[in-house]
């Protein structure tokens, strides 16, 4: 798996995956997978750039990134930070979570990524965790039985092994 890095119009990356698959453009899937995992999403002229590649029109490069929901267009934080609003969650105050992430990390509905690219919020339907409500996933870390104060211990917590580690 790639490293993920800030995009910078480098598209070096994008031949390594291109020529990783012989540049078969029935391989777009796992291109894209590939490219979104090293750019944490996935750049306008980077699908261009693969649509000429492969030799398939850009708007079937564009298609498939906006209809699969794996997919983003927009740049993610480096910790993603799914809170599950299922059922089971939302009766155990999974808004409550949200609202705390939101003001912890000033977001809103319409602003996901904080302003230091740290933290990406996103509210999904479920996470098949509902023995754990409220959930929320950072990254691939399951946080179960969440609360507003363990929530914001643990955007604390991040913080702060980001300020040691910089």
């Amino acid at each position: 798996m790639l490293q993920s890095q800030e995009y910078g119009g480098n598209y070096e990356i994008v031949r390594d995956v291109l020529d990783k698959y012989e540049r078969n453009p029935h391989m777009l899937i796992p291109i894209l997978q590939e490219i979104q995992s090293a750019y944490s999403f996935l750049p306008e002229d980077v699908m261009v750039y693969v649509s000429a590649a492969l030799g398939i029109r850009p708007g079937t490069v564009f298609g498939v990134a906006t209809f699969y929901s794996h997919f983003t267009l927009e740049p993610k934080g480096k910790y993603v930070i799914k809170v599950c609003d299922g059922t089971a969650c939302h009766v155990r105050k999974s808004e409550e979570i949200i609202k705390v992430l939101e003001k912890e990390l000033k977001l809103s509905a319409e602003k996901r990524t904080s302003d230091d690219n740290l933290f990406t919020l996103e509210t999904v339907a479920c996470l098949g965790a509902c023995g754990l409500a409220p959930v929320i996933v950072v990254n691939d870390d399951v946080h179960g039985s969440m609360t507003k104060e363990s929530t914001a211990e643990l955007i604390s917590k991040i913080r702060e092994e980001e300020a040691g580690g910089a």
